[in-house]
């Protein structure tokens, strides 16, 4: 998708994967090298190609960018600096933190003792997670006792010395996300959206969020915050909790496109994705302001292991200020995002009700 932004102001794209199959950006160019992300020399040819890098997926080590763009000379965005400051489940936490922002109770957990004094501290059942590489339920278990809790922490690799961090269960009755494009022309800020999740996997979006102005307002404050305080050139996205007493809590952000931004696409004046491309390569920003009042965005989930292919979406594609996005990934199993389908309208609710009833039968 941010491909597909590139293209529009003639750009070329090369892509870097450290996979065998095929990525579907890798359908649009020629230009595509395999390599592994843990090799500064893997990236440093591939940097050698590009006028400019930047980063799909944080699967990857601040050190390892900071040698290749100091090899090839190709300037890497975000940078490895600000990449090097929430590269990481505990770095991030302890970056933001630093700066003031309010995170979840968190901890780093090295053995039985810290499970232990974590459950006593903040009380079970509580989340532990592989500091790096998680995703959509992935590298996290909850855990509501201490066997449950060891054999986890083997699961995720704390044996092996991988750093696994324990998350505090948050009473929270909304969870909601924000988009920052940001470089030296300035900073954009995006609406700020409801993520419904089911399964620690996003399922649905609702922008704006069903919550007060000050809270979207405060949010995206917070946001900007946050970008500001890793000197970020790029678009930056951040999930928070909102505490019954009103709190807001940063969760988690990322240094890239976000699914939770998926609805800027048709939703607002500049999506996310050509924001990014606009902020890497030190553009003027667009605006992000909302198309209609409101945006509901329903991702489509794979249900059993298959060749991917589209069924039953002639409804979706029938309705009014409907938008399918099919990823073109070559194989579909359980759970794994496929598609998403963005609906515009008047009221919020009728919006997503009719999202929701256009797309129960998609089948991807």
């Amino acid at each position: 998708m941010s491909g597909l932004q590139a293209f529009r102001y003639g750009i070329q794209i090369g892509v870097f994967s450290d996979r065998e199959e095929n990525e579907p950006v890798q359908f649009m160019t020629p230009f595509s090298q395999t390599g592994s992300f843990e090799s500064a020399e893997d990236l440093t040819s591939f940097a050698e190609t590009c006028d400019v890098l930047t980063l799909e997926n944080e699967f990857i080590d601040s050190e390892v960018l900071a040698k290749a763009q100091e090899n090839s000379g190709t300037p890497i965005f975000p940078s490895p600096k600000s990449f090097s400051l929430i590269e990481n489940k505990l770095i991030e936490k302890q970056t933001f933190e630093s700066a003031g922002i309010e995170v979840t109770p968190y901890g780093l957990i090295e053995d039985e003792a810290d499970i232990k004094a974590f459950g006593d501290d903040h009380g079970w059942p509580y989340l532990l997670k592989s500091s790096k590489g998680g995703y959509d339920g992935f590298g996290n278990e909850t855990v509501a006792d201490l066997e449950e809790a060891k054999e986890a922490f083997d699961k995720l690799g704390g044996n092996k010395g991988h750093d696994i961090i324990a998350e505090a269960f948050v009473d929270f009755t909304h969870e909601l996300a924000v988009q920052v494009a940001r470089n030296e022309t300035g900073h954009v800020v995006y609406p700020c959206c409801e993520t419904v999740q089911e399964n620690h996997i996003c399922v649905a979006l609702k922008t704006p969020a069903p919550v007060a102005e000050s809270i979207r307002k405060e949010a995206q404050e917070i946001a900007v915050k946050a970008t500001e305080t890793i000197d970020g050139k790029g678009i930056f996205a951040f999930e928070f909790f909102l505490t019954p007493d009103g709190s807001l809590l940063l969760n988690e952000s990322a240094p890239r496109p976000h699914n939770s931004g998926h609805y800027t696409i048709e939703g607002c004046v500049t999506s996310q994705f050509e924001n990014h491309v606009r902020a890497v390569l030190g553009l003027p920003l667009g605006s992000p302001e909302l198309r209609k009042p409101a945006v509901a965005l329903i991702n489509l989930l794979g249900t059993d292991e298959r060749d991917a292919q589209v069924d039953e979406a002639l409804n979706a594609l029938r309705a009014s200020d409907g938008h399918l996005h099919v990823y073109g990934k070559l194989d579909s199993r359980p759970g794994r995002k496929m598609a998403h389908y963005t609906l515009l309208g008047e009221d919020m609710e009728q919006t997503y009700g009719k999202a929701q009833e256009l797309t129960r039968e998609v089948q991807i």
